[in-house]
């Protein structure tokens, strides 16, 4: 059908625009790398819940993903299924508005950063019950769409956090009297049970689980090597880092899924 190829390409040229955002927000291209712009509002050692530096290196492997999902759902055998017509205009949305969060941060917009980010949340969530309703039963869709949407949603979920927060101290929050490190370990404590609510309803589906994970683990890493330290709030990310990562493997040990493979 003819919606069917519009949808393809769309994906297609989604793509095609959030890699262009990706490098720009690299630095190359003329942009100005992520952790410089807004007077450096987004570097590791910004705020309690900035992650170290090296965890943006997931983007790679999610882009990768994204890539891999865009040839494969283009693929004359995957137009008319159900289950791309129903997650492909999701994971397009979530292109665009990746792409419209660098854009905003490139041109030192928080505020605008944070509907950005936020929206992106929505989206990946919206896209994630949607795969989660609707299961595919093949390699090609634990790993192209479960997979990849997972890790995008998990790493998100710790990018929305850091994002907020970093909005919040340039905005001149004075936290109502709690101290940053209180709020920060408070946050982090419902970000865990919201890890974990997670991976009780998807049973113990590991992608999310393992990019939320590891973004936590380097806001432990960065309280303790960076310039910002504090050792209570680091061993609260690792603790929440690691608690999710066990619900996720108990459930999916103590309730198997029939058609799940990854």
């Amino acid at each position: 059908m003819a919606g069917d190829r519009i949808r393809q390409s769309l994906v297609i040229a989604g793509t095609v625009v959030a890699l262009i955002g990706a490098v720009v927000g690299s630095g190359a291209a003329g942009g100005t790398p992520i952790p410089k712009v807004a007077g450096g509002a987004l570097s590791a050692d910004a705020t309690l819940l900035a992650p170290a530096g090296p965890a943006f290196a997931i983007w790679s492997v999610i882009y990768g993903g994204l890539v891999a999902y865009a040839i494969w759902q283009a693929l004359p055998s995957q137009a008319a299924r159900d289950r791309q017509r129903r997650a492909g205009f999701w994971v397009l949305a979530s292109l665009l508005l990746n792409a419209g969060w660098i854009l905003s941060v490139q041109a030192g917009a928080l505020g605008l950063s944070v509907v950005a980010i936020v929206a992106l949340l929505v989206v990946l969530i919206a896209a994630y019950v949607v795969l989660r309703r609707h299961p595919g039963g093949t390699t090609a869709d634990a790993v192209l769409l479960d997979g990849v949407v997972g890790l995008y949603l998990g790493w998100v979920m710790v990018a929305t956090v850091a994002n907020i927060t970093s909005w919040l101290m340039q905005a001149g929050f004075d936290g109502w009297g709690l101290s940053p490190h209180a709020w920060a370990i408070a946050l982090l404590g419902v970000f865990a049970v919201i890890g974990c609510a997670l991976a009780l309803w998807d049973r113990g589906r590991f992608a999310p689980a393992v990019a939320s994970a590891w973004g936590l683990a380097w806001i432990g890493v960065s309280r303790l090597t960076g310039s910002l330290p504090s050792a209570p709030v680091a061993i609260s990310a690792f603790a929440a880092a690691a608690l999710i990562l066990l619900v996720a493997l108990a459930v999916r040990v103590t309730r198997p899924s029939p058609g799940r493979r990854g």
